[in-house]
């Protein structure tokens, strides 16, 4: 009997390249097909990076590979990865009886305590984390960046500072929090 090799399977993650042009508006295509601008936005800009890797990542469920050509020649390349998938909401078991489904019910969502961390400076664009690092965001084509914080999240501690971190410009905001 003859052992039957397999071919291995390629793993391939969608390619965005986002063609900046001098006015700012952005041309997009994934993996070399054009990703058109939705009617009422008219046209990409600087400023639809979020909603174009949303669109092209299937709203995160699946990593996408980002370029950016910019007009003077530079090219910026990123992976964003898929957020993870989202775990059954806990419930409640009212029923003593081990094993059976009577009597549970859904636990109330928690409903997020929020803050918004902004800073200015930034490079227009560039990827701009949150430390302690809980999330990144990007900041506009006005260079300034912004976040939205949950507060309930955070461990108890002495330090209650959140710092914004451009990762191209280098540029630091720290903001003391509520």
């Amino acid at each position: 009997m003859k052992k039957q090799t397999l071919e291995p399977i390629p793993v391939v993650i969608p390619t965005v390249v986002l063609q900046v042009s001098a006015d700012g508006t952005v041309d997009a295509t994934i993996d070399g097909h054009p990703l058109p601008a939705p009617e009422q936005e008219g046209a990409w800009r600087r400023s639809s990076l979020p909603q174009i890797v949303d669109q092209a990542s299937a709203e995160r469920t699946i990593p996408v590979r980002i370029e950016v050509h910019e007009v003077d020649g530079t090219v910026f390349t990123d992976i964003v990865r898929a957020r993870p998938a989202r775990q059954p909401a806990p419930t409640v078991q009212n029923d003593p009886e081990p094993g059976t489904r009577r009597g549970r019910r859904a636990l109330p969502p928690r409903v997020p305590h929020l803050v918004e961390v902004s800073g200015d400076g930034f490079v227009p664009g560039e990827d701009v984390a949150l430390a302690v690092i809980v999330a990144h965001t990007d900041a506009t084509g006005t260079g300034d960046a912004r976040a939205l914080l949950d507060l309930d999240t955070l461990p108890d501690g002495p330090t209650h500072e959140a710092i914004l971190f451009g990762r191209i410009s280098g540029t630091l905001a720290v903001r003391r929090l509520p």
